[in-house]
């Protein structure tokens, strides 16, 4: 989850709203790789989630973090509930998930070596109290009544507002991780493009990191159990957004879109004013409920373009959200995936024509065949373990395109970081069929096995 927005003035023109999204328009010799993850954290004896403080905790690690690896403190209400540092935050989901948000970085050699220093950095504090991390789309064993929730005041607000919409947002909150990637775009046409392309390959991105077939100590019929959540979160700010692919689509259909998403929360003094519900078409006439006579800064809607969830979303940038949280070499892949597809433009093209005929019905059914039978899935003649297999040869071939060496020049390019895709395409298989097999073999269907075998 993001942290509050901050250093935007008020809101005089509608169009402001539309120029807030444009401004992220930058060259492509300026476009960068924001790449988030998330993992569980629990107590190596109990196998029990983190509470949030004492001895073994999620504040024990952030603390650790600090004092040892140098982050600076982010503090709300007293409580330490995120570190900054370089360019990059460390914060906490609503149940003690632990997130690397990265910084922009130029290349994804830079964005591994960040992601293994984060790492590093986490088993060096953990290691010491007892406590272990674990990359899992879902919880594989933990109830809702296990999960803490974090002294965040948006997460209070969130938690009691997600029991009245869908049915499964609390469990989204306390019980799943995912692995993000935010891109650049170059402008609005190269923003609509990416965006079309992001959504109807989310499924492929979803399949190929689909790592969450346990929930609750049971196997759930899922490849990503994370997914099927998602479908069962609240309709108003998720899904596939069919009017991306309308003729006409910009900044100005995504404001509008936007502003028919409830509101959460207006952030003010280092407090979150609940606004569940309400209208930012209220708020930018000055007429919200819960900030009568007062409207909106760009700080506001910057916050509130992050409480909108779809499968891929822009703010200053687009953001990827498709996958599930997974192993250590995966973290790099996704990057490796979508920067492959998205920044150069023979293969952007390439995406394209791989997605560009299927229907609103399509997309929408992919997503779920996704989430239920990985690379296994098929819709409306669409395999997907064929589809899987065309994106990642483009991804190559775009990563190959941009030739941006690592390791000091002995890498020629980035296309290595494709090699656990790849390996999934020739196989067939995914991590969830992994631990599939691990459950019904050596095992025995003892689920407790999977924090021994699979923990960072």
């Amino acid at each position: 989850m993001s942290i509050p927005q901050s250093g935007g003035g008020p809101i005089d023109r509608h169009e402001q709203l539309a120029e807030y999204l444009a401004d992220g328009c930058k060259p492509k010799e300026d476009w960068r790789i924001g790449t988030e993850h998330e993992k569980f954290g629990y107590c190596k004896d109990t196998l029990k989630p983190l509470p949030y403080a004492g001895a073994r905790s999620i504040l024990a690690v952030l603390e650790g973090l600090r004092d040892a690896h140098g982050w600076a403190p982010l503090v709300e209400g007293g409580n330490l509930i995120g570190l900054e540092k370089e360019g990059a935050n460390i914060s906490l989901e609503p149940g003690g998930q632990l997130e690397l948000s990265g910084a922009p970085l130029e290349t994804i050699h830079q964005t591994c070596d960040e992601v293994n220093d984060h790492l590093r950095d986490v088993m060096d504090i953990s290691d010491k109290i007892g406590v272990g991390f674990i990359g899992l789309g879902a919880a594989p064993i933990w109830t809702h009544d296990e999960m803490p929730l974090m002294p965040k005041g948006r997460y209070k607000l969130m938690d009691g507002y997600m029991q009245d919409v869908g049915t499964m947002g609390t469990t989204m909150m306390r019980r799943t991780c995912t692995v993000q990637v935010n891109l650049d775009f170059g402008s609005e046409a190269d923003m609509v493009q990416k965006l079309r392309v992001a959504l109807a390959l989310q499924p492929v991105a979803t399949a190929l990191f689909a790592n969450s077939p346990f929930f609750e100590g049971k196997v759930n019929g899922h490849k990503s159990w994370r997914a099927r959540v998602w479908r069962s979160l609240d309709p108003a700010r998720t899904g596939m957004l069919p009017f991306v692919f309308e003729d006409g689509f910009g900044f100005e259909a995504w404001v509008d879109y936007a502003l028919d998403v409830p509101m959460y929360f207006v952030y003010r003094d280092g407090h979150y004013i609940n606004a569940l519900g309400q209208s930012f078409r209220d708020f930018l006439k000055g007429k919200l409920p819960a900030l009568p006579g007062e409207k909106p800064t760009l700080s506001d809607w910057a916050d509130h373009l992050t409480t909108v969830f779809p499968e891929a979303r822009i703010k200053k940038y687009i953001e990827m959200r498709g996958a599930d949280g997974g192993p250590w070499r995966r973290l790099c892949a996704l990057p490796a995936f979508w920067v492959g597809l998205l920044y150069d433009q023979s293969a952007l093209d390439a995406a394209w024509d791989l997605v560009k005929d299927w229907d609103a019905e399509t997309r929408e059914a992919l997503r779920v065949a996704a989430s239920v039978d990985g690379l296994q899935a098929e819709v409306n003649g669409v395999n997907m373990h064929d589809l899987a297999r065309e994106a990642v040869a483009i991804a190559e071939a775009g990563l190959a395109a941009r030739a941006r060496p690592g390791a000091g020049g002995l890498l020629p390019d980035e296309t290595h970081f494709l090699n656990a895709l790849k390996e999934s395409v020739e196989s067939g298989k995914v991590p969830a069929d992994e631990l599939l097999e691990h459950y019904h073999g050596d095992w025995n269907r003892d689920l407790t096995r999977i924090y021994e075998g699979f923990s960072y």
